[in-house]
């Protein structure tokens, strides 16, 4: 019986969740360590948040973030423009076949992370988030129910 070789489901498939991971965890050494030969590169601090893997592991897309969220356009023309050096050290550093292309976008995640937290401390948040905690332990202790 033939096997089925695609994924159907609606998420990653865990071959592209371990390949990215293990693409995420080499290419954040190699940038914190500075192994590209770009001095422009090696000058900046680069989050990498998250690599994606694509259904047939030929694209691997990584979400990056400068350090302080500056210079987004710049970090990526850098990261475009080493991909080559970037993919044949990623290809020694894993145990892959094949080292996939390499895609570079913005890691978003940190500026929705910060406006959740704006949006927990705004002051009419706050005094319903109070004000919901308050309520059980205010409706059992009431004198009039006594």
């Amino acid at each position: 019986m033939a096997r089925n070789t695609h994924h159907t489901g609606p998420g990653p498939s865990q071959r592209q969740l371990r390949v990215g991971e293990v693409i995420r965890r080499a290419l954040s050494e190699v940038l914190a360590r500075g192994d590209i030969h770009d001095p422009d590169l090696n000058r900046l601090s680069i989050t990498v948040g998250e690599v994606t893997a694509s259904p047939d592991l030929k694209i691997a897309t990584a979400y990056v973030c400068p350090l302080g969220g500056e210079g987004q356009e710049d970090v990526l023309k850098l990261l475009a423009r080493n991909k080559g050096e970037l993919r044949r050290i990623i290809g020694r550093k894993t145990s892959l076949k094949y080292a996939p292309d390499l895609r570079f976008r913005i890691d978003e995640t940190f500026d929705r992370l910060d406006e959740t937290r704006r949006l927990f401390s705004d002051e009419k948040v706050q005094h319903d988030l109070t004000r919901s905690d308050a309520a059980p332990t205010d409706t059992a202790e009431d004198p009039a129910g006594e």
